[in-house]
């Protein structure tokens, strides 16, 4: 069986920056267990599968090692790789999920706007053990919605940071970290070493949780946000009631075939 792949970088204009993301197009879903050893085999923080369900899509994401609930930067691909290349000309796409919904992506020349849930966290006890895996200094807050995120006094004590990713996984979480930004609203990183990712280039998903924070903290809807991962990307955010927009852009890296 050949498979069509792309390979797009995410939230980001200049190739080898963002997030890679692979993106295979089927015509029928394959068997999980298949899907997850092209995940593994790809090597990459998600791999992407898209079916047409008529005018619209089914989409999933792999880790190399599971299955997640939502991904941003390989939904962006995959509305770029349908936009470019099997719709050319589409400016809005729509995707069914398994466990976050209906999803929306708008194309407006080269930027793409991810309309995502609104994913509020709740304050926590600052947890010592990731504090400790994380091999900085004690942050400000702590707080938990599917991620435990991490509140920072300034982006340099996040770009310091220095995960030891053994320890982090055993905690079994997917922490993101974040501090204000100086050219930037805010900036954040992301590691799931748990998942299969030590540390995320640019996390979509989990600027469901940082926009509304940033919102409330800042006192407006609309932000801007750089993840400061050594790729690198950014992020235009806006928060809508129970929906959060967040936009950027990609390239493509590579586009061949699967041989399965």
């Amino acid at each position: 069986m050949r498979l069509p792949i792309y390979q797009v970088d995410a939230f980001t204009d200049r190739l080898f920056t963002g997030n890679p993301a692979a993106i295979v197009p089927l015509e029928t879903w394959l068997p999980e267990e298949v899907m997850q050893a092209i995940a593994a085999e790809n090597n990459l923080a998600e791999t992407a599968f898209i079916v047409r369900e008529g005018a619209d899509w089914a989409i999933r994401w792999f880790t190399p090692t599971v299955e997640i609930d939502l991904c941003g930067h390989a939904t962006l691909a995959s509305a770029f790789v349908i936009s470019r290349f099997i719709a050319p000309g589409s400016t809005a796409l729509c995707f069914a999920t398994k466990m976050a919904g209906a999803l929306t992506v708008t194309v407006d020349g080269d930027l793409f706007t991810l309309d995502f849930p609104n994913r509020p966290a709740k304050p926590v006890e600052i947890p010592a053990d990731v504090v400790a895996a994380l091999g900085g200094p004690v942050p400000q807050a702590a707080f938990q919605s599917r991620d435990t995120m991490l509140v920072y006094e300034s982006a340099d004590q996040v770009r310091a940071l220095t995960p030891d990713f053994v320890a982090l996984g055993h905690t079994r979480r997917m922490v993101c970290v974040t501090a204000p930004g100086v050219d930037v609203d805010f900036v954040s990183r992301f590691f799931g070493p748990s998942e299969g990712i030590p540390e995320d280039p640019v996390t979509g998903s989990a600027h469901c949780t940082l926009i509304p924070y940033w919102a409330a903290r800042l006192g407006r809807d609309r932000l801007e946000a750089r993840q400061i991962s050594p790729r690198g990307g950014r992020l235009h955010c806006r928060l809508l009631g129970d929906r959060v927009h967040i936009a950027g852009r990609a390239v493509l890296y590579l586009e061949g075939v699967i041989h399965v």
